[in-house]
C-alpha cells in the first residue's frame, strides 16, 4: 500500500512540474507575465503598517500582469486567485500586529464569503473590502515590541476570551510568576491586565455584534461577564454606547456601504 501511495504522490508531483512548465511555456509564448512580486510587496507593505489609505490605492491600481490560471473555471480561478490574496493579506496582518487567531478567524470569515459570490466583479469588490480591513485591524492592533514572555501572555488571553482568565493561568502560559506579570503587563502594554482582557472581550463583542445575530445577552454570556448589566457597563466604557445602540449604527453603516 505504501508503495503505491509513493507512486502516486510521484505521478502528482512530475504532473504538477509539467503543467507549471507548460504554464511558462505559453506565456512567453502570449508574451503575458503574471502579476509582479512588486505589486504583491506593496500589498504587504501597505497592510503590515496599517495603511488603510495606501491598500486603497494600491487595490485600485491596473494589474502590472494577469493572474494566475489555478483553474479551468474562470469563476472557480476568481475565487482561488482571492484565497491566495487573502493569505497573502493574513500574513502581512500578523507581521504588523495583530494577533494571529484575530487574522485567521478574519480569513475564515473571507474565505467563506467568496464561496458565495457569483461573478468576478463581486470577487474583486470584496478583495479589495478584505485588504483595507485588515489593513485597519493593524492600525488598531499597532505592532507592539512585547517581550517573549508578554506576548505568550498575550497570545493566551486572546484565544481564551470565551472563558474565565485568570493572572496564574496566564503567568504558567506566559512561563513567569504571578507577581512578575502583575508587574510588567502594564508596563509592556499600557492598561492592567483585567482592563487589557476587558478590552479585547469588547472588541471580540463588536465584531460579533456587527456580523452575527447572537443577541447581546448572549454574547455578553458567551465573552464570560457575569451578567448582562455589567456586560452593558464596560461596553459602554470602552465604546460610549450601548450594545442595543452599537449594533444599530453597525448595521445601518454595512448597508450605506453596500
Amino acid at each position: 500500500m505504501k508503495e503505491d501511495i509513493s507512486e502516486k504522490e510521484k505521478t502528482a508531483a512530475l504532473l504538477a512540474e509539467n503543467r507549471g512548465e507548460a504554464a511558462l511555456f505559453q506565456r512567453r509564448e502570449n508574451l503575458q507575465k503574471h502579476t509582479s512580486y512588486a505589486s504583491e510587496r506593496m500589498q504587504y507593505e501597505a497592510i503590515k503598517n496599517g495603511q488603510v489609505e495606501r491598500i486603497r490605492s494600491v487595490m485600485q491600481r491596473e494589474p502590472d500582469g494577469t493572474p494566475g490560471i489555478l483553474s479551468k473555471d474562470q469563476l472557480r480561478n476568481s475565487k482561488n486567485m482571492f484565497i491566495a490574496g487573502i493569505t497573502l493579506f493574513t500574513r502581512a496582518a500578523i507581521e504588523g500586529g495583530v494577533p494571529e487567531e484575530t487574522a485567521y478567524s478574519l480569513s475564515d470569515g473571507y474565505i467563506q464569503t467568496v464561496e458565495e459570490c457569483a461573478d468576478r466583479d463581486s470577487i474583486e469588490k470584496l478583495s479589495a473590502k478584505a485588504a483595507e480591513r485588515f489593513a485597519q485591524e493593524v492600525r488598531k492592533y499597532g505592532n507592539p515590541s512585547y517581550s517573549r514572555a508578554m506576548e505568550c501572555a498575550v497570545r493566551y488571553i486572546h484565544l481564551h476570551l470565551h472563558n474565565p482568565i485568570t493572572l496564574e493561568e496566564v503567568s504558567k502560559a506566559a512561563g513567569i510568576s504571578s507577581s512578575y506579570l502583575s508587574r510588567t503587563f502594564r508596563k509592556e502594554t499600557g492598561m492592567s491586565m483585567v482592563d487589557y482582557i476587558q478590552k479585547q472581550r469588547i472588541e471580540a463583542a463588536c465584531n460579533m455584534l456587527s456580523y452575527s445575530d447572537y443577541t447581546a445577552s448572549q454574547i455578553g454570556e458567551y465573552l464570560c461577564f457575569s451578567n448582562q448589566s455589567y456586560f452593558i457597563r464596560i461596553f459602554k466604557k470602552f465604546t460610549g454606547m450601548t450594545p442595543a445602540k452599537y449594533r444599530k449604527y453597525s448595521v445601518r453603516g454595512r448597508i450605506k456601504s453596500h
